[in-house]
């Protein structure tokens, strides 16, 4: 069968809870889409936003001081929010990757550390933190085991190579900067190759679930593990996949019976969060954004800034300021699509205005070094 990239774009949006807003809760909706990046902890908020149907922010607090929901490091090495029950399998599905490009960073082996003082040191770090600690109390503990003090580059790629969650730290968004960490609550099993592989079929089998169809790279690219294991995976699912072919030609992967929404479906407008895993989760991000548009979305250090999906592709870019949110467009839009554009950013603002009005104020150096506007509004909240 083959699949149009059309069709593609409408499964992936459904798959996504980006269709329409689902009536359902926030665990519910984590599950489904996976989980969401967290490098800033707003993101979230907005993601699920455009996620939920009547979407209470108070619900995500809810659930992270309940660690129903946890944020710690996985895929793509990078912060991500995921129920308490799929971590496990998820961070031993990430443990090869995570190992090697922490503990065996150059940077980490300068500062005179090595992976086998990382083994030595997490049993008593995971025991001292069975509480929650503030980084710098945790910090000083390897300090003191150490017998002296230890470079922040070691404590960074310790922080992220431990199975530690982040603990919530207060308003506006559960996290801030001053952060604590917690021992999660059911460890994986680490340095099991056996463990791993498992773990990260699970996580494959998961990512069609709330992704697919998609190819082995696209499966690579969501996880950042070797394509070698991510190919290992695939085989030990293959009885439950089907196999489908792209636009291109390229061997997709999907589980059988899994919704596939029709290509020719209307999208309403989105404004989608910093880091949406919708952007970043394939190999082929053209699924999504323009391939014109790819370097104004996903700038040179990783960034990837709040977009506007349009008919289900990115056609611009979102930040708040003062009055509103100011939406830049890449290409002209119709007034219909203006209209309902500026339904969406009112609603917007209505969440940020009760938490933080500016919530990605940091980066507003990529609009002042310059976007590639057709036309620029600022909507009223």
């Amino acid at each position: 069968m083959v699949i149009t990239a059309r069709a593609l774009n409408r499964k992936t949006l459904h798959r996504q809870l980006l269709l329409e807003r689902e009536p359902v809760g926030v665990a519910e909706a984590v599950r489904r889409v996976v989980g969401l990046q967290a490098q800033h902890p707003g993101s979230p908020y907005v993601a699920l936003w455009n996620r939920i149907a009547g979407f209470e922010p108070a619900d995500l607090d809810e659930a992270l001081g309940a660690f129903e929901l946890v944020r710690s490091t996985l895929m793509r090495l990078t912060l991500h929010l995921v129920r308490a029950e799929d971590y496990r399998a998820f961070r031993e599905g990430m443990e090869p990757t995570l190992r090697g490009s922490r503990l065996h960073d150059p940077r980490f082996t300068k500062a005179g550390f090595t992976a086998a003082d990382a083994d030595a040191l997490l049993p008593g770090l995971l025991e001292y933190a069975a509480s929650a600690r503030t980084g710098a109390e945790l910090r000083e503990h390897i300090e003191k085991v150490r017998g002296g003090p230890v470079e922040a580059v070691v404590w960074r790629m310790v922080r992220q190579y431990a199975p530690l969650w982040h603990a919530p730290t207060g308003p506006p968004w559960s996290f801030g900067t001053a952060q604590a960490f917690v021992t999660a609550a059911e460890p994986p099993v680490l340095r099991d190759p056996e463990a791993s592989a498992a773990g990260l079929a699970v996580l494959v089998r998961r990512y069609l679930e709330g992704f697919g169809p998609a190819s082995v790279p696209d499966m690579a690219q969501f996880t950042t593990a070797p394509r070698g294991l991510v190919r290992a995976a695939v085989q030990t699912l293959e009885g439950e996949l089907e196999r489908l072919q792209g636009p291109d030609g390229t061997v997709l992967y999907d589980l059988p019976g899994a919704p596939r929404a029709d290509g020719d479906l209307s999208v309403p407008p989105r404004l989608l969060a910093m880091w949406d895993s919708v952007l970043l989760a394939y190999a082929d991000r053209s699924r999504v954004i323009p391939p014109e548009y790819r370097r104004h979305v996903i700038r040179v250090n990783g960034d990837t800034l709040p977009t506007l999906l349009v008919d289900g592709y990115v056609a611009g870019v979102w930040r708040p300021v003062g009055g509103g949110i100011e939406v830049s467009a890449f290409h002209p839009l119709s007034p219909a699509d203006w209209e309902a554009v500026g339904v969406e950013a009112a609603s917007l603002g209505r969440l940020l205005a009760a938490r933080d009005p500016h919530v990605y104020r940091r980066y507003d150096h990529w609009w002042v070094k310059g976007l590639p506007a057709a036309e620029s509004r600022v909507l009223p909240c």
